[in-house]
């Protein structure tokens, strides 16, 4: 019988609590043993749950108990949630967390410490909740020279465009909205302003091409600066807009990947995932694109992926199991994406003749009830650079590629 214990009891941890003991006939199917969930860690006595008689309070008691196996942290955040996760790992215990935050920053150590100690360090949930994505990217794609990856990467966000696009309410009014729903938070910066995407494509980025990719080498653009004219224009061409994470293989290895809003194609797969949903596309050179679609967070369907890990571990305990990624810290092969070619949508405050003079043959876009002297249009390929050189001087008031 494996013994669990579970770090922190808020809505993915108890999640995992649930779908561990309700389930546990159905897993000892699947891994031919119980699981036993043995600890809760939590610093509330949580008197009123159920699972009141494994919780404790010291994570020393999990740390110095030889008979659990493995350790869930769903705790949050970097330090504490780092430091329990060390020493887990170098006491001789499996690890499974859903903390994007941790992998995206700490990942590549904390597997070199999991692979050192002989047992596994498991995230699948860090990226995109109960939608499989790092699996099938390690196991089912493995012959693949993953060219890219990315997609819808924050549910919260893409309620917020979906709201404007279909609704016509305004992006304050949309978070508004989510925010009633309990789609967001209270402080919703994490979301609106990108940092939650940028972490998850970090992830993803390191598992497609095998190399470290930090957030602060991520350009992370968020959805605070959308308007109702941008998705006008959009409409008027045929496409949304979508709030994207792309990390692109470049010659010689390198990477490039940011996070920013885009114009997506209606006939795009991504230009049809709405609501809180996330779609995730890859594509690689033998299989050629591929969309994993789902809910990308929710207690259930995470704690669903956290279980599928643990699942994983207790499948491959003997040999261990890591998604690794092998190549360390290389700035050099982390670029920007001002290389990358884009025809780019671009709105604002300026005579048409102004905008010909700068941009030449481009293709002008119309919206009803649009202000006096505002022009939106899309370019030629370009890059960013040759972009900001041709509007240096006129007053811009959107800028999105298309992807």
């Amino acid at each position: 019988m494996a013994k669990v214990a579970v770090m922190g009891f808020g809505v993915v941890g108890s999640g995992v609590c649930e779908v561990l003991v309700n389930n546990q006939e159905h897993i000892a199917k699947k891994t031919g043993e119980r699981l036993d969930l043995k600890y809760i860690l939590d610093v509330r006595d949580l008197s009123d749950s159920p699972y009141a008689d494994r919780v404790v309070h010291d994570f020393s008691i999990i740390e110095n108990d030889p008979e659990v196996d493995i350790v869930v942290e769903t705790i949050g955040g970097v330090q504490i949630s780092k430091e329990f996760t060390q020493r887990a790992l170098k006491a001789g215990k499996s690890v499974v967390t859903s903390n994007k935050a941790l992998v995206a920053e700490h990942g590549f150590e904390l597997l070199k410490v999991a692979e050192a100690n002989g047992v596994s360090y498991l995230f699948e949930a860090s990226v995109g909740g109960g939608v499989p994505i790092l699996r099938p990217l390690h196991r089912c794609l493995a012959a693949n020279e993953i060219q890219e990856i990315g997609g819808i990467l924050n549910g919260t966000t893409n309620y917020i465009l979906t709201r404007m696009i279909r609704g016509g309410l305004s992006f304050d009014e949309a978070l508004k909205e989510a925010q009633g729903k309990g789609y967001a938070e209270a402080d919703p910066s994490a979301d609106v302003n990108g940092p939650d995407a940028c972490r998850k494509l970090c992830i993803l980025a390191a598992m497609a091409f095998g190399r470290r990719v930090m957030p602060e080498q991520v350009p992370t653009e968020g959805i605070t600066g959308v308007t109702l004219a941008d998705v006008a224009y959009a409409a008027s061409c045929g496409k949304k807009v979508k709030f994207l994470g792309r990390a692109v293989r470049l010659p010689d290895d390198a990477v490039c990947a940011y996070v920013a809003p885009h114009l997506v194609d209606e006939e795009n797969p991504l230009a049809v995932v709405e609501d809180v949903f996330n779609g995730i596309t890859v594509k690689g050179d033998a299989v050629g694109d591929l969309m994993f679609y789902g809910h990308g967070a929710g207690r259930l369907a995470t704690a669903s992926a956290v279980v599928g890990d643990i699942i994983d571990v207790v499948k491959h305990r003997q040999r261990g199991e890591r998604a690794a990624w092998s190549l360390g810290d290389d700035g050099d092969m982390v670029l920007r994406p001002d290389a990358l070619e884009s025809v780019w949508y671009v709105r604002l405050n300026a005579a048409r003749p102004a905008v010909e003079q700068a941009f030449g043959d481009i293709q002008f876009l119309s919206r009803p009830d649009a202000p006096e002297g505002e022009c939106a249009f899309l370019s030629g390929p370009m890059r960013r650079s040759g972009l900001e050189q041709k509007v240096k001087g006129l007053d811009v008031c959107s800028v999105f590629r298309v992807l």
